[in-house]
């Protein structure tokens, strides 16, 4: 198999993985609080990936995590990431998981302003027609909620205020991310924060709650479990074998998996899962949003290309 069609396989597994992610998780919440949910979250994926590290030889030397640079890179990653799943977690006990996954689409763009601003880059044309597309898809995705979203603070205020700020400390676990990339491997830095975040959450954990779990529970919190190592792993390879631009294209795609999986889950099972509470301009917001999040991924050299040479 070549590997743009295998690069393309795994970045369109990463996609369906995350947008069926917070499906799974809302159902979760009724019976589990969000910081166990995170904990078992954050330790199988640990356990997971030193396995697989631990087989191929590819542990990080614990020596340059040791070094002041690294050090405070660690801490501000594992915080960072340990905040984004925690209040994306808690955002999903307000909103639809749909919703959700459109504001995460948020934290891309926040993303390359805080590189701009700390790391120098530049920032193309088609990143800013990116970032224009993302405001105005979302005022036509909230067009229902607009007035309730600026004047009042509902549990859909709330909701979307814990979503955003998601979207915003991610930011914290790109930097720190991108930084530790000139000396370490994405996968050891998944190690790094995921064991790092366990040990974060292990406090406010409540292990023994998973007893309580009903069965299609059961299923959906070892389902997230499993989904957070696969789809950073399928993430992981297919950067490797394909050009970041297109695997970053294919997961913009990952909140319209989310609305259609929510259709689906709703048709198999109406009493687990809620309908998206959308219309038509709703829908066509997070179109908009996923256009806006496509821009900024692709880059401007797609869309402003010189023509070859003959």
């Amino acid at each position: 198999m070549k590997k743009s069609v295998s690069g393309f396989l795994f970045a369109l597994t990463t996609a369906v993985c995350w947008g069926m992610v917070p499906l799974a998780l809302k159902p979760i919440l009724r019976f589990m609080d969000s910081s166990t949910i995170v904990w078992y979250r954050f330790s199988v994926a640990a356990v997971g990936l030193l396995i697989i590290l631990k087989f191929l030889d590819k542990l990080p030397q614990a020596k340059l995590l040791l070094s002041p640079r690294f050090r405070w890179l660690t801490i501000i990653g594992i915080i960072a990431l340990s905040g984004n799943f925690l209040l994306f977690n808690t955002s999903l006990s307000y909103l639809d998981p749909a919703v959700t996954q459109v504001i995460a689409q948020v934290s891309p763009f926040l993303m390359m302003i805080a590189s701009a601003v700390f790391l120098k880059e530049l920032i193309g044309p088609t990143q800013k027609i990116g970032a224009v597309l993302l405001v105005i898809g979302l005022l036509l995705f909230f067009n229902e909620r607009l007035a309730e979203l600026l004047t009042s603070m509902t549990t859909y205020t709330k909701g979307v205020l814990l979503s955003l700020s998601a979207a915003l400390i991610w930011v914290g676990y790109g930097l720190a991310q991108k930084l530790m990339l000139r000396r370490f491997n994405s996968q050891q830095i998944l190690l790094i924060f995921y064991t790092g975040s366990a040990l974060l959450f292990t406090p406010m954990a409540e292990v023994g709650s998973v007893s309580r779990l009903p069965l299609l529970e059961l299923f959906c919190l070892a389902f997230c479990c499993l989904n957070t190592l696969v789809a950073y792993g399928c993430y992981a390879e297919a950067i490797n074998r394909w050009e970041v631009s297109k695997v970053s294209a294919i997961i913009t795609l990952t909140p319209l998996f989310t609305i259609l999986f929510s259709e689906i889950a709703y048709l198999a099972a109406p009493h687990a899962f809620a309908l998206p509470d959308l219309n038509l301009l709703s829908y066509i917001g997070a179109c908009v949003v996923v256009t806006g999040a496509l821009c900024s991924a692709i880059g401007h050299t797609f869309l402003f290309r010189r023509p070859k040479k003959s």
